[in-house]
Order: structure tokens, then sequence, then C-alpha cells
């Protein structure tokens, strides 16, 4: 089995020894970490939204992306 060197913070490190189990290694606790979840890809479509929830969760995008227009020109610099 071949092997890579990575780095990672600190905080990483304490987070990832936090979820490793006593007779495990820091490779098996990854590997059992990133198996039991799939990707964010994978639930895309199967949670069904009533027609009022789409409405309303499009109107909150709408806000949120014209407040981010405005921030982002107020912070352009004029001449």
């Amino acid at each position: 089995m071949t092997t890579k060197n990575i780095s990672i913070t600190d905080e990483a490190y304490e987070a990832l020894r936090r979820e490793k189990r006593k007779e495990e290694s820091f490779t098996e606790t990854i590997l059992r970490l990133t198996q039991s979840r799939g990707k964010l890809s994978d639930s895309f479509g199967s949670w069904k939204l009533s027609d009022e929830e789409e409405a309303k969760i499009k109107r909150e995008l709408s806000k949120g992306w014209k407040l981010a227009q405005e921030r982002i020109l107020d912070e352009v610099p004029r001449h």
C-alpha cells in the first residue's frame, strides 16, 4: 500500500483525533468518516418542496443576491 503525506492545521488534526477510535489508525478514521457520507449532489431532488416552499426559497434567494450585489457595488471605488 502506498502512502501520502498531507499537511493539516492543528485544529483539523484535533478534530480528526477526537473522531478516531481507540484501535483505529488515522487512515481508517478518515475512510470511515468519508465513506459514511455521500456527496452533496446525491441528495439533489430527494426533498420534494411544495409550491409555497419553493416560492419562499426563491424570494429569499433573490433578496440575498440583491443584497450581495449592492454590497459589492458599494465596495467598488468610484473615480
